[in-house]
């Protein structure tokens, strides 16, 4: 059934969204932006306390993304046929449990069991994220998701300089003791009902899983999704790689870095008051032409300038992908099943990036370049087509 989206430029009591359902779910959020950002910062530090082998050490590493990519489609399907806001809670206190017994850990099968631990309880509030956010602010969704994506990208982008800057002398556990502190705000929030939450958990029904996958324009999205995140991952994957093969370049790759995830923020607070709007789909269609360009010109990049350029393109692109595409996934799902509908886009993006690195890495460049400019035009035709519907069309 068709619904048009509210005017954002009127002021009325529907608008100020409780600061409690808002705080809780990106609280949560934070913590899995820092398990992100941080772990791969710790890993040689782990290695040398436990005397781990590379195999090992990879161990540690995936134990956590193999279990988020099983809790993702736990946290979506019990997210709608239980109230997704007790899902959530359960999430994030196995994701706490997880944080705390890897931060205690006296053996490599601890350190493992915390790890699984952790990734599940973040695979299952994950996508559960959008879903509190939306209900809490239903008269401006877009507005809400654009926050949630702004602090996100400020705390990848800070994340790691200020750790290394002033925590790293205290050793690699205090990163997990932070983060589960981090998770805590979000479980003490979280507890209290949330009486003026918008709307009510529904029970999904069986039509409304055959309506998702019967959705022309939600699997429209989907492909968006993964070929988008497919580019912005080749192209986080390869820049270092590109940088760090000349040393007198080798200390930009944290720079270069940290301006993508600041555009990314910046961009992300610019569009705010738009995605609400009918700017929506001309957003989305933008994101993969951004992204193109910008992985382009890093080939480019021998100097400062063109790598900034290259830098905030592609961040600029990830704005105008991120909390866009989960807001139109939003609008279009079935009734009752958005929480699984979201826990897709999540699969989706994470197998993007998975598949696009693992066929792209040995290509040489201008192959590597035109696949990604192919698949961007792909991203940008889905995105034009998925949201000629009305607002709310399954």
């Amino acid at each position: 059934m068709a619904s048009r989206m509210p005017d954002i430029t009127r002021r009325g009591p529907g608008l100020r969204a409780p600061p409690k359902a808002i705080l809780g779910p990106i609280a949560a959020h934070v913590a899995f932006v820092i398990e992100l950002t941080l772990v791969p910062l710790l890993l040689p530090a782990i290695r040398a306390e436990f005397g781990l082998s590379i195999s090992e050490l990879a161990w540690v590493f995936n134990a956590y993304g193999i279990a988020v990519a099983i809790g993702v489609l736990l946290g979506g399907w019990f997210g709608d046929v239980l109230d997704a806001r007790r899902v959530f809670v359960v999430g994030v206190g196995l994701f706490v449990g997880g944080a705390l017994l890897t931060s205690s850990a006296g053996g490599f099968e601890t350190l493992i069991l915390g790890r699984a631990l952790q990734g599940l309880g973040g695979g299952i509030f994950a996508p559960l994220v959008p879903i509190l956010l939306t209900r809490a602010a239903p008269d401006r969704p877009g507005h809400v998701l654009i926050v949630w994506g702004s602090v996100a990208g400020y705390v990848a982008a800070f994340g790691p300089l200020l750790y290394g800057s002033f925590f790293n002398g205290f050793g690699w556990t205090l990163a997990f003791v932070f983060n589960a502190t981090v998770a805590v705000v979000a479980l003490v929030v979280l507890v209290v009902p949330q009486v003026a939450e918008a709307a009510a958990p529904r029970r999904s029904r069986g039509g409304g899983y055959l309506g998702l996958l019967g959705s022309r324009d939600l699997w429209l999205v989907y492909i968006y999704v993964f070929c988008t995140y497919g580019a912005i991952t080749y192209y986080l994957f390869q820049l270092p790689i590109w940088l760090s093969e000349d040393v007198a370049r080798a200390l930009s790759i944290g720079f270069a870095l940290s301006v993508l995830w600041l555009t990314f923020s910046a961009v992300s607070s610019l569009l705010r008051n738009l995605v609400d709007r009918q700017y929506l789909r001309p957003i989305m269609v933008a994101a993969p032409f951004l992204i193109a360009l910008g992985l382009v010109l890093s080939y480019f990049s021998d100097s400062l300038p063109l790598l900034l350029m290259s830098t905030i393109l592609v961040g600029s692109g990830l704005a105008c992908s991120n909390a866009p595409s989960t807001q139109m996934i939003l609008r279009i799902a079935p009734e009752g099943v958005s929480a699984f509908a979201t826990s897709l886009d999540i699969t989706c993006a994470r197998l993007g990036g998975i598949a696009t690195v693992a066929i792209l890495a040995q290509f040489e460049f201008g192959q590597a370049a035109l696949t990604i400019c192919v698949s961007c035009a792909v991203a940008a035709l889905c995105a034009g087509l998925a949201a000629r519907r009305p607002a709310g069309a399954g």
